[in-house]
């Protein structure tokens, strides 16, 4: 079984985020929102596996004391 990777892979983790805040400039919510998911299934389709996708949608749930955002 496959576990999600929580070690840092990204060699320029800033410059990506702020590509990732740039694609929302001018967006309406509605929009923003819809960009958000298309980005996400993208990346859930890369990703391949049910088990790491669930484990990642867990941990996005909880805050750092574990509690339910």
């Amino acid at each position: 079984m496959a576990q999600l990777n929580l070690k840092l892979g990204i060699s320029r983790p800033d410059d990506l985020y702020q590509q990732i805040i740039g694609m929302h400039q001018g967006l309406s919510d509605e929009a923003s929102t819809k960009l958000n998911a298309k980005l996400i299934l993208l990346l859930i389709n890369h990703i391949g596996d049910p088990q790491v996708v669930a484990e990642a949608i867990s941990i996005a749930a909880c805050d750092k004391r574990g509690a339910k955002i």
